[in-house]
Formats: C-alpha cells, structure tokens, sequence
C-alpha cells in the first residue's frame, strides 16, 4: 500500500519511544532496531551514541534513509556513562511530548517482544513505571556465568534491604516511563551515572508515590559485543545506595 509522505508521516506516529544508548554496538545495532520496529505496535527509537569509534552511529544514520519518521540519533561527544545516555534521551523525549518512554539495552539482553507487554502494563494496567523483571518469579537469567548471576541477584536484595523499595529486580535496566514520572523527577538532579542509576531511578519513582509494577521477563546475555559492567560501576551502586538512602529526596 502506497502513501503519500504527509499521511505516511502520521501513520508512523507514535506515542512511545524506545531509547538504546550505545558505546560500539556495530554488531547488534541495525538487528535491534529491525527487531523493534517489526512489533505489531508502531515504536519509535532514539539512539544516543556516546562517540562510537566502531561506526555504530553511521550504520543508525543510514537506517534513517529507510525510517525517517521513526528513527531518531543523538550524538554525544564523548562516553560519559549510561546514567547520562539515559538522562540525555529522557529529556529529548519529554520535549518531543512522548507519553511514554521505554529504555532498553542495544545486545537483545533485552527481548523486544517484550515491549509492548512493558507499553501496556502502563497504557492497559494503571502503573507508572513498568520494570521487566528477572527475579520477581524466581531467577529468569540465561547465558550468565553463576557468579555474575548472583552478585546481580544479591545486589537487588541489598538494594532493597537498604531501601526498602518493594522491588525484586531493583537494578534492572528495561524499564517504561510515563512522561508524567520523569517530569516529577528533577532529571537533572539525578547523581548516579553507572549501574546505580537504575537504582536511583526507581527510587526516586517510589518516593514520589508512583504505581510501580514488575512484569517477568527473560533475560539472555550478550551474544555479540563486549558487555560494559566494571567494577567502578559495582562499587558506585554498593556505596551509593546507603547514601541515596541517607539523604532520602530534596526537600
């Protein structure tokens, strides 16, 4: 079916948008957006590329030539860490007016099938954040080694031990948004920029009173790609969460 650009542009409209951070991603990228984009719901990607020396932001670029009206790239000018990636594309979605904003990892550790069960845990259900789960029905991890299954399992029961967050999966980093929880929260203000930054997303959605939910999903490891975790990362969420949990919101 052909159409004109004018009413193509508005069938390809979308009231939800996907942001994928990427550092060197040559080898997942183009899959991952094809993936997002063959859902029987219309989603619309934003790609924050943090200076990629591999080309990942050619290869997003030219993909616009085929989805210009849902593909969408943000270069930065160096890797200043996934927290800021996000933070970056939070703030493009709320000025672009999305009602709903879902983050997702670019190496399908994060199932894009799973979106619209995140999208209408939100839409359908009444939550104001949606987390896809890997441990609120037991441990759903395939591909990881038994240490690095723990350490992340451990990490969300001590983040909620210390928090008291009623979340099972606290560090988890396929998540959806409505727009109305990140205009509440002050983006800027947000002090983590590794692996607590999930953390202190979740908190600081907490706090404010919004309708949190965790829908199970399967998480799968990596296959293509190097993964990112550091220990500095580790050691910012051990160390940060105390003190995230000590100084509690701004009053």
């Amino acid at each position: 079916m052909y159409l004109c650009p004018e009413l193509y542009e508005n069938y390809m409209k979308s009231d939800a948008l996907v942001i994928i951070p990427t550092y060197n991603e040559k080898e997942n990228i183009e899959a991952i957006i094809r993936a997002t984009f063959s859902q029987e719901k219309i989603f619309h990607v934003l790609v924050v590329d943090d200076n990629s020396p591999d080309g990942t932001a050619k290869i997003v670029e030219n993909l616009q030539k085929e989805f210009p009206n849902q593909l969408f790239i943000e270069k930065r000018t160096g890797k200043s860490g996934l927290g800021t990636a996000y933070i970056h594309g939070f703030m493009w979605a709320v000025s672009k007016k999305y009602d709903y904003i879902i983050e997702m990892d670019a190496d399908f550790s994060h199932n894009p099938n799973d979106l619209i069960r995140l999208y209408n845990t939100c839409k359908e259900e009444g939550a104001d954040v949606a987390i896809g789960s890997r441990y609120s029905a037991g441990v759903n991890v395939v591909n990881w080694p038994m240490s690095r299954v723990l350490l992340s399992y451990f990490a969300s029961k001590y983040v909620r031990l210390i928090t008291r967050m009623p979340i099972h999966d606290t560090t988890a980093g396929f998540v959806c948004y409505k727009r109305k929880v990140l205009e509440t929260i002050k983006l800027d203000k947000v002090k983590f920029v590794g692996y607590a930054f999930q953390i202190e997303m979740k908190y600081k959605a907490w706090k404010h009173g919004f309708n949190i939910k965790e829908v199970s999903v399967i998480f799968t490891d990596r296959v293509l790609g190097k993964s990112k975790l550091s220990k500095g990362i580790i050691k910012e969420a051990v160390f940060g969460v105390i003190k995230m949990r000590i100084k509690g919101l701004p009053k």
